[in-house]
This record gives C-alpha cells, sequence and structure tokens, in this order.
C-alpha cells in the first residue's frame, strides 16, 4: 500500500472523525501538481513536474533493468535475464506473431518498448515515493495514441498506396446504397475514433485506479480512532487498500498488453487489406 500528497496532508492536518472536519474526498485536484521547473523556449511555456520525474524514473529504470539483465547473457539465464527473456517472448509470441503473422519480428523493437514503457509508467502508481500512474495524465496516453496512429498510416500508405484508405473504408462485397453510410462511418472510425480511443482507453482506467485508491487510502486516515465505528471503518478501509492496490497492479498490466495488442493490430491492418 503507497501513501498519497493528500493522505499526507491529512495526517499532518489531524482531520479525522471526530475531528469536527468532513471526509476531504479526493477529486481532479490529485492530478495537478505544482511545476519544479518552469521555462520558455520559443514562447512556449515548458513545466517540469511530478509526472515528468516518474516518467525519467520510469525510463532510468526499464534501462538499467535490461542493460544489467543482458549485459552478460548466458546459455542457463539467471533472474534477471530470464525475467527479461521471458517479457520478450511473451510479447513476441502472444502478441506480435499472434496479430501480426510472420512480419512481426521485425515490428518487435517497437512493440516490446512500448509495451514496457507503458507497463513501468503504470506501475508507477503503487510504487512508493512514486506513487502515481503516468499514463493518468491525458497527454502522455495521447502523444503515445498519435505515434502509434502516424505508424498506422505511414505503413498503410508505404505498402498499400493510395488503395489504403479504399481498403479501410469500402468493405468488398457491400451494395453500393450501404456504402453510402456505411464508408463515412468506416472512415471516421479509422481516422479519428482509433487514436481517441487507444488513448482515452489507458488514461481513463489510471485516472479511475488512482483515485479509487485514493479515497480508501485517505478514508483509513479519516476513519482512524479510538472507537468501535473508527477501528472497523479504519480497519475496512485499509484492507480494501490493500486488495485494491493488488487489483490495480493487474489491471495496469493489462492495460499494457491490451495498449501493444492494438498497435499490432493496427500495424497488421495496415500491411496487408483489412477488407
Amino acid at each position: 500500500m503507497s501513501s498519497t500528497p493528500l493522505a499526507n496532508s491529512l495526517a499532518e492536518s489531524g482531520c479525522h472523525l471526530y475531528s469536527g472536519c468532513g471526509f476531504p474526498a479526493p477529486n481532479i485536484d490529485i492530478f495537478q501538481f505544482n511545476p519544479y521547473l518552469s521555462f520558455e523556449v520559443l514562447g512556449i511555456q515548458f513545466e517540469f513536474s511530478k509526472p515528468t520525474l516518474v516518467m525519467l524514473v520510469g525510463i532510468i529504470v526499464i534501462l538499467i533493468f535490461f542493460s544489467f539483465a543482458f549485459a552478460k547473457p548466458r546459455m542457463v539465464p539467471k533472474k534477471t535475464q530470464s525475467i527479461g527473456e521471458l517479457s520478450y517472448l511473451f510479447v513476441r509470441d502472444q502478441i506480435g506473431r499472434e496479430t501480426i503473422g510472420k512480419d512481426a519480428d521485425r515490428f518487435m523493437p517497437f512493440l516490446f518498448s512500448l509495451f514496457c514503457f507503458v507497463a513501468v509508467m503504470n506501475v508507477m502508481g503503487i510504487i512508493p515515493l512514486m506513487q502515481f500512474p503516468v499514463m493518468a495524465i491525458f497527454a502522455f496516453p495521447v502523444s503515445l495514441a498519435i505515434m502509434v496512429w502516424l505508424t498506422y498510416m505511414y505503413l498503410g500508405f508505404r505498402h498499400q498506396g493510395a488503395g489504403f484508405i479504399k481498403n479501410m473504408c469500402v468493405p468488398s462485397g457491400v451494395p453500393i446504397g450501404v456504402l453510402i453510410i456505411l464508408a463515412p462511418i468506416e472512415f471516421f472510425s479509422n481516422i479519428i475514433i482509433r487514436p481517441f480511443t487507444l488513448a482515452i482507453r489507458l488514461f481513463a482506467n489510471m485516472f479511475a485506479g488512482h483515485l479509487l485508491l485514493t479515497v480508501f487510502i485517505v478514508a483509513t486516515l479519516y476513519l482512524a480512532s479510538f472507537s468501535v465505528l473508527g477501528i472497523l471503518g479504519s480497519t475496512a478501509s485499509f484492507v480494501m487498500t490493500v486488495i485494491m492496490t493488488g487489483f490495480e497492479f493487474g489491471i495496469e498490466l493489462l492495460q499494457a498488453y491490451i495498449f501493444t495488442l492494438l498497435t499490432a493490430s493496427y500495424i497488421a491492418g495496415s500491411l496487408h487489406a483489412e477488407h
């Protein structure tokens, strides 16, 4: 179980069940951070805040882990190398080859990097001292979704040429009368909806999970008091915090899997006509 800035503030202020203050329900404010550093480049304002710091820490962790795991690879791998190899094989066999087929291996650097990055950024939400899932800030999943969409469009035009849009929007064998309605829907779905849903799915899950965990953590501290209600309520909230932390860990890894799987499916669609 991890703490949060709101929980720390609650503990410092002495606000609890019988103190006279109401329950400080977490809200969107827990996703807003004062910048550590602000600077301007070409008229554009940049800020370095906790989410950026957590992201940098996560990147460093990934680099150190894989550098250490494969610095001296062995035929009989040790634990770190085994974890690295198993994670790679999982993405290759269960996502890449399963979705893209024989062309999957040449896209593995992109898919595996994407999976590791999203997974670590999500898991940061339950790591002590970090305690924030980077993907709960909408700009981060949007950036990844744009990158995936641009890759999808580039590969589509490269492998299918100008017919990429036609293959995307005009299913074979559909009557012309139906195409009048279906073609715009397919175009809007593939060009607009795909990148939006890719980003919003990841963001919404991390946002809701962090908010839910914060509610139980704050409730544990708020209810703690020498009374039957306080002891029972605080204990129940603490147990739920532990349970939800484990549940959230599973969701964080699942979302990394789903994001990478959808990326692979888009790549597969760009390599070959979907219809």
